[in-house]
């Protein structure tokens, strides 16, 4: 099995908080792996070495400062009562709402959803801020939030 029962998802609540809820034909779309498949899968697209994105070694390929742009604002957008994430994400990241992407917490929290319903429900999937990373399958973008409130964009090899 992949994936674990939404309803055990230890961080579901930032999903269905009454301040914050997400609908359910999205919700549904939310599907967070096993604890083992979020390692095989954080070992294949994002580290061998590293747990988590503060611990990037020598040989990672995040861990090339080279690669990353400058550091982008997220946090305003957050904060803000409009829906849509920053702009500058946006005019980067072209892919289409049906693109699987996956959003890694660390290498034992990864969640499975679709770009559109991760562009519908983004400050939800960043209530937790410490450094996650989106990756798009089969896509060589790659997003870096950081918990300051700002993002860095990069391709990945």
């Amino acid at each position: 099995m992949n994936y674990t029962e939404f309803d055990s998802y230890i961080r579901k609540w930032i999903f269905t908080h009454a301040s914050m809820p997400v609908a359910e034909a999205d919700l549904v779309q939310i599907k967070p792996f096993t604890q083992a498949r979020s390692a095989q899968l954080w070992c294949e697209h994002v580290s061998s070495q590293s747990s988590d994105a503060d611990h990037f070694e020598k040989g990672d390929w995040a861990f090339d400062k080279k690669i990353w742009s400058d550091a982008i604002d997220w946090q305003q957008a957050w904060d803000s009562d409009e829906p849509e994430l920053p702009a500058e994400l946006l005019a980067d990241i072209k892919w289409e709402d049906n693109t699987t992407i996956f959003f890694c917490y660390e290498k034992y929290n990864i969640i499975e959803t679709k770009w559109g319903v991760f562009k519908r429900n983004w400050k939800n999937f960043l209530f937790f801020d410490d450094g996650p990373l989106l990756l798009g399958r089969k896509q060589n973008q790659v997003v870096w939030f950081q918990s300051n409130g700002t993002f860095q964009l990069a391709t990945r090899p």
